[in-house]
């Protein structure tokens, strides 16, 4: 049996110090709660929408285990927009298997991106990043991402351990169904240091500085009859404008 290692969850007025100190933190659900001042029910209010994600058409490894929305915002201040639809575009130096091709993902529904917990939880996070990196206005790239197993194994990070090429990342759980793994893995990038751990709970955050760390999430697998599924929600900030613009 594979042991399991619990979150290293902080209180949220740790959340900064941390970030300063190790370049990542961890928050549990009712902390990302009082951060963003969302109800936790607003944002479970948002989880049926995780089971209408188109295939993603872009995999290379052949898998078909993975669905997904895009969406793009600015965020300045307290003032949150909704950018005109686009390509989601990475290099190469980042992701050295998809790294390179626009992706066309289907857009993030108007139900979900206009509803109040979804903007307090990206102008409260935007919040904090703003605090340790400056920006005129944040680009915010979201993504809903559901990893399932009908197929057998599910890998939400086919690319491996990565940088994705922004200032921040945000990663929310938001539904673990009938699976085994997804173990969360952080590393530093200019050292041996790291830390793994399983985020379990629905909406606990792992907030990244992309230029200090590495992470990656291993394989899921179905746990019982029927398969099951990991839904993620996947942030990401960037100054200067979005991927591929420059």
């Amino acid at each position: 049996m594979v042991a399991t290692f619990p979150a290293p969850t902080l209180p949220a007025n740790a959340l900064l110090s941390a970030m300063r100190d190790h370049g990542y933190a961890v928050l549990a659900a009712d902390a990302v709660a009082a951060l963003c001042s969302v109800p936790l029910a607003g944002l479970d209010a948002l989880k049926h929408s995780w089971d209408d994600l188109p295939a993603d058409q872009y995999l290379l490894d052949g898998g078909s285990y993975r669905r997904r929305r895009h969406a793009c915002f600015m965020v300045d201040g307290d003032r949150l927009e909704r950018a005109p639809h686009r390509a989601h575009w990475q290099s190469k130096d980042y992701n050295a298997l998809h790294g390179g091709l626009r992706r066309w993902f289907a857009p993030i529904e108007g139900e979900v991106a206009d509803s109040a917990a979804w903007s307090r939880l990206l102008l409260g996070l935007t919040s904090q990043v703003a605090q340790i990196g400056n920006a005129q206005p944040w680009y915010v790239e979201a993504h809903q991402f559901r990893i399932d197993t009908r197929d057998g194994i599910g890998r939400p990070t086919p690319e491996g351990a990565h940088r994705d090429g922004v200032d921040f990342v945000a990663v929310l759980i938001v539904d673990r169904s009938g699976i085994r793994g997804g173990e969360t893995r952080v590393f530093d990038a200019d050292g041996p240091d790291g830390q793994r751990f399983t985020l379990e709970q629905p909406w606990s955050l792992l907030l990244l500085d992309d230029a200090r760390v590495i992470h990656e999430s291993t394989p899921i697998q179905p746990d019982g009859e029927g398969g099951g599924h990991r839904d993620t929600l996947v942030l990401t900030w960037r100054a200067g404008g979005f991927q591929g613009d420059d």
